[in-house]
C-alpha cells in the first residue's frame, strides 16, 4: 500500500468511528440504579379500606360505649383503616338506619359493621350493600334467619348468645325466690331477635325454678317507656317479687317506678348489658343483676371479622363472643 492510500483509508476509518460515537452520544444515557423509577403505586393498593360502624341509638349508653371502643381501636389500628361511626336516635328509628347504609354504599366503604334496630327491615338494604361487593358484619342483634334464606343472603353474625345469657341472669334471680313467686318481665323491642332471646333466656330461667311469670310487655329498651310499663305492672299485680328487664336502660326506669311506689327494697330487679349506672346500682343493692357482653369489644370483634374476610383470610360464618354474669359478689 503507497502511502496516499493508506492515508486515504485511515480518513475515511476515522470518520465512520466519529459518526458512531456521535450517533451513540445522541441516545438516553444509561440508567444508574439509583437513577431507576419504583413502579407507581395505584390508589387501590394505597388506600386504606373504609369500615363504618352503623349503630342503634346513641342516646344508649351501651352504644356510646361500643363508639367508644371502636374509635379507640381505629386509633391504635389507623395504618390498617378508617372508620365511619353512626348511629340513630332512639331504638326504633329504623328508616334512618336505612338511610345510613344507602350512605355508606355511596361512600363505597369497603365493609359495614351493623347493630340493626329491626332484625328482618334492614336485611334488603344490607343485602343491596353486598350486591355492590361491601361486606357485612352483623352485630349485637342477629338478622332474622328466615329472612335471609327468602332473600338468599348470608350475613356473619358475631356477639354473643343472648338467650344464655338471659338465663344466667334469670338464674341468679331464681336463687333469692321461691317456686310459685310472681314476676314480670319488660322486653325490648319486638322485632329484634335479641329482645326475643333474652325474654326466652328469663322464662327459661324461671320455668326451671317454677317461678310464675304473670306478665310480659315491652318498653323498647327505652328508660321513659319501662318506668311507665313498670309502674303498671305493680299497680296490676301487687305480689310481684322481680322485674326481669331485657336490658340496664329499662331497668333504670324499673328502678325509678319501685321509689316512686314506694316499694324500693321490696321487688327485684335485674337487667341485662352492664351500663355503668347499673353497676352502681348493683354495688349498692338496687339491682341484683345484669350480663355484660362487653360493649366496649362488639364492634371491635366485628370490625376485626371484617378486615379478616376483606384480607381474604377467613369466611362469612357466626362468631360467638363471650357474655357474663355481673353481680355484686362478682364485681368486687
Amino acid at each position: 500500500m503507497n502511502r496516499r492510500t493508506f492515508t486515504s483509508s485511515f480518513i475515511t476509518l476515522s470518520l465512520g468511528a466519529f459518526i458512531a460515537l456521535s450517533g451513540c452520544n445522541n441516545s438516553a444515557p444509561a440508567e444508574k440504579p439509583g437513577d431507576a423509577k419504583a413502579p407507581e403505586k395505584t390508589a387501590t393498593a394505597t388506600e386504606k379500606p373504609k369500615i363504618a360502624l352503623i349503630m342503634k341509638s346513641l342516646a344508649n349508653e351501651f352504644f356510646l360505649t361500643m363508639q367508644k371502643g371502636a374509635e379507640a381501636h381505629q386509633a391504635r389500628n389507623a395504618d390498617r383503616y378508617t372508620l365511619l361511626s353512626n348511629g340513630i336516635k332512639d331504638e326504633q328509628d329504623v328508616s334512618r338506619q336505612q338511610q345510613l347504609v344507602e350512605q355508606m354504599i355511596a361512600q363505597q366503604v369497603k365493609a359495614i359493621v351493623i347493630a340493626p334496630a329491626d332484625s328482618k327491615a334492614l336485611i334488603a338494604v344490607c343485602k343491596k350493600a353486598i350486591d355492590a361487593g361491601i361486606v357485612v358484619i352483623n352485630i349485637d342483634n342477629k338478622f332474622d334467619a328466615a329472612v335471609l334464606k327468602d332473600q338468599n343472603v348470608t350475613i356473619p353474625f358475631v356477639g354473643p348468645d343472648n338467650r344464655k345469657g338471659a338465663k344466667m341472669v334469670g338464674d341468679a334471680l331464681a336463687k333469692t325466690l321461691k317456686a310459685g313467686d310472681s314476676v314480670a318481665i319488660l322486653e325490648g323491642v319486638p322485632t329484634a331477635f335479641n329482645a326475643v332471646q333474652r325474654k326466652s333466656g328469663f322464662e327459661d330461667a324461671m320455668k326451671a325454678a317454677n317461678i310464675k311469670v304473670v306478665a310480659s310487655q315491652s318498653a323498647n329498651w327505652e328508660t321513659s317507656q319501662a318506668n311507665k310499663v313498670a309502674s303498671a305492672l305493680l299497680t296490676a299485680h301487687p305480689d310481684l317479687k322481680a322485674l326481669l328487664c331485657a336490658n340496664d336502660n329499662m331497668a333504670l326506669g324499673a328502678v325509678a317506678a319501685l321509689k316512686a311506689a314506694n316499694k324500693a327494697g321490696q321487688i327485684t330487679i335485674v337487667g341485662f348489658d352492664n351500663i355503668s349506672a347499673i353497676q352502681q346500682l348493683i354495688k349498692e343493692g338496687g339491682v341484683l343483676a345484669t350480663a355484660d357482653q362487653h360493649a366496649d369489644q362488639l364492634a371491635v370483634f366485628g370490625i376485626e371479622y371484617a378486615l379478616d374476610i376483606l384480607a381474604k383470610k377467613g369466611t362469612p360464618a357466626d362468631k360467638e363472643t363471650p357474655v357474663d354474669l355481673v353481680t355484686k359478689e362478682k364485681s368486687k
